[in-house]
């Protein structure tokens, strides 16, 4: 059989049937310090789609890093098809420094498709559009809350994309939010250059949770299980439709002071519940927060110390919250209990 042809990325070459960790140069900082961004290339033995997973765009998101040190350590790899591209750790300044930003205080996600000679977010930003991107079929990006937030496990797809709708049901995370791509963002830059990105969001900024972790994982195996990427033995479809929700919206904080939360992440709420109450230091005034409309709580804050005008809740619209009930439950359910995810198995 005639070898499957090497896999370019950068200066390197990465023969068919072996991985290698690359790292993409991307600048210097004044102290001397270089800049790079490393990149895992799993090229398999036989031909198939080319798949990348991204971590730490903002880099005090860190939930993404875990996520895909776990699928790399997947047995199943080792009879790969196709090409894996792995980037646990995009922003490399902002993780090591657990900010958001780069050190020219710009949001990476909001600079693409970037240029070879702009400041560095844009030229880490090109680069990552020309050697991952445009070399991919599809990608998943990994984002958390920022500091002081959670998010329910949920993928984001732009409204009118029916095979981001369908790849996003295959995934399997309790909600997909239909959101627009915006200007700068890594979805609308790839979504130029043909490649889709299902935007995986779970868990808080500078945090882990295993629920989160959890749904990363499944989710990506599924996919590749789907793109025939990895053997399907061993990875279980979702037990439950994902909810969609069409919009959202963010409910305020009334007033500053101390936040007493009520209703989860995750929870199904109908209009009128009351989800959180507000109160000053000394008991003497008080204000509810609740439910404008029926839907789930796709995310909210965990600070309790909040000042007038703070985002708490994260809002989704559902088509039905009869249909609703018990299936996000049943997804949560099955990532506590997934044989995938039992000692000495997948991970």
């Amino acid at each position: 059989m005639k070898p499957r042809p090497h896999f370019s990325i950068g200066t390197e070459m990465i023969a068919s049937g072996s991985r290698r960790t690359v790292d993409l140069p991307v600048s210097v900082l004044s102290d001397h310090t270089p800049v790079s961004m490393s990149v895992h290339v799993a090229h398999g033995r036989l031909g198939g789609p080319t798949l990348f997973v991204s971590g730490g765009v903002h880099g005090d998101e860190v939930i993404g890093v875990e996520i895909i040190r776990r699928l790399l350590n997947v047995p199943s790899l080792s009879s790969l098809r196709g090409t894996l591209i792995a980037i646990p750790i995009v922003n490399a300044f902002g993780f090591i420094n657990h900010s958001r930003y780069l050190p020219d205080r710009r949001d990476l996600n909001r600079m693409f498709p970037g240029s070879s000679n702009g400041p560095l977010a844009s030229r880490l930003a090109h680069i990552f559009i020309n050697e991952i991107v445009a070399k991919s079929d599809l990608g998943i990006d990994l984002h958390s809350a920022a500091i002081h937030r959670t998010n329910y496990p949920q993928i984001r797809i732009s409204p009118d994309n029916q095979k981001s709708e369908e790849l996003a049901k295959i995934f399997g995370a309790p909600i997909i939010m239909r959101s627009e791509l915006r200007d700068g963002s890594l979805r609308r830059a790839a979504h130029s250059v043909g490649t889709d990105v299902l935007l995986y969001e779970a868990g808080e900024g500078l945090r882990f949770d295993e629920l989160s972790v959890r749904a990363g994982v499944a989710g990506i195996l599924r996919i590749m299980r789907h793109m025939k990427m990895v053997p399907a033995k061993g990875i279980s479809k979702p037990k439950a439709s994902p909810q969609i929700c069409s919009s959202s919206k963010w409910l305020r904080a009334p007033m500053g002071g101390l936040l007493r939360i009520f209703k989860a992440d995750g929870a199904l709420v109908r209009k009128d519940d009351l989800l959180a109450t507000v109160s000053d230091p000394f008991g003497e005034q008080e204000c509810d927060i609740v439910a404008p409309f029926s839907g789930l709580i796709v995310g909210r804050a965990v600070m309790p110390v909040i000042n007038e005008g703070d985002a708490i809740f994260h809002l989704g619209r559902v088509s039905s919250i009869t249909k609703a009930e018990g299936a996000v439950e049943d997804l949560s359910n099955q990532l506590e209990y997934d044989p995938m995810f039992y000692e000495d198995e997948i991970i």
